[in-house]
């Protein structure tokens, strides 16, 4: 695998005539466990993206990581090659809800991988906390985000509980040997998360993400904004910045035979309309705390001329939302309000062109 990716690094050409951004200003390394790698592994991509691409001097680059792969050795190479930013998989403070997600690490790993990070001088750290769980009542979510705050973590990325297909808590869940989780209770803890964020004077920037002032992730906002990107790997996807998205194929073995036994590049393409271009635009914005331009003197979404009879439709949509307590307007811009984000996929899908 790590030889395939690193052939798919040093291949010169893309799937389209992409103009490359320069210099790079983020390296992600996530889509799975990449703190499994070792760190010869990290060090051979690293260096050839290095090599390949400009990247900026003081580029993000950031490491997913499970707590039980966190130790004084790991942090100590991962320093060493240039790693500046963990994304670690806490989920929960808490022993009894680690279990019931069937986590590899313990409560006590939780607490001791973030000390050892900043022993490290790994300062600038990601958490992913779950809401929504059986086992966490209201209470117990507000803990695990005053344990956010008392551990100094700069940044926060927090879900509700979702239940894939094909999983074993799906199929739990459907035994009914475990109770599926309640979209009220859901609800209550986004509105505390959104509360304990605003009394704490952190900034909700992204609704399932939240940073101390100015510990914004640079790399996930890129998307959010529509920059172009580059993602390398099994099912990593890859944006021009305009209209053209590609991944490569999500399946190890056609992955592996593809760049190292010569058959055809493994590429998935998908070009996006302008319709498709502004409805996401839409989503992804509503998402954030910038929301999404407005023009009704030129009839213009996000640049995108609307035809006048289809704009004037929106906006009575528009109204519907602020009615509601929904929606609230800055000058030009359109932005969800707090009791809004718990209807964010329903506003946007009503605004779809």
């Amino acid at each position: 695998m790590i030889r395939a990716l690193l052939k798919e690094i040093e291949a010169t050409a893309f799937p389209v005539n992409m103009e490359m951004v320069q210099p790079a200003e983020t390296i992600y390394f996530g889509g799975g466990t990449p703190s499994l790698l070792t760190p010869g592994e990290i060090e051979s991509i690293l260096g050839l993206i290095h090599k390949r691409f400009n990247v900026a001097e003081h580029a993000e680059i950031t490491l997913e990581a499970n707590p039980d792969d966190i130790t004084h050795e790991s942090l100590t190479n991962w320093k060493l090659l240039g790693i500046n930013r963990l994304s670690i998989g806490i989920q929960s403070f808490r022993q009894q809800d680690l279990e019931w997600m069937n986590r590899a690490h313990h409560a006590r790993q939780a607490l001791n991988c973030i000390e050892l990070a900043q022993a490290k001088s790994f300062n600038n750290l990601n958490i992913d906390l779950i809401f929504g769980t059986p086992t966490l009542d209201n209470d117990a979510w507000f803990s695990n985000l005053e344990m956010t705050e008392k551990m100094g973590i700069t940044h926060l990325s927090a879900y509700a509980l979702t239940i894939e297909e094909k999983t074993a808590l799906h199929y739990f869940i459907e035994k009914g040997k475990v109770p599926a989780p309640s979209e009220d209770k859901q609800a209550e803890q986004f509105e505390i998360l959104m509360n304990w964020a605003g009394a704490a004077g952190w900034d909700h920037y992204e609704i399932s993400n939240l940073c101390r002032p100015g510990h914004f992730s640079r790399h996930n906002t890129n998307y959010w904004s529509g920059n172009p990107y580059i993602g390398f790997g099994p099912s990593a996807h890859s944006f021009d910045g305009k209209k053209t998205r590609w991944n490569g194929i999500a399946n190890n073995a056609k992955y592996i035979d593809a760049w190292l036994g010569g058959s055809e590049l493994p590429y998935e393409m998908e070009i996006l309309t302008e319709f498709q271009q502004l409805n996401e635009k839409i989503m992804t914005g509503l998402r954030t705390k910038k929301g999404i331009s407005l023009h009704q003197t030129d009839k213009t979404i996000e640049g995108f001329s609307i035809a006048e009879n289809v704009f004037e439709s929106l906006l009575v949509k528009i109204k519907g939302f602020e009615h509601n307590g929904w929606c609230l307007w800055q000058k030009d811009r359109l932005l969800l309000t707090g009791k809004g984000r718990l209807y964010a996929d329903f506003i946007s899908s009503e605004l779809f062109l």
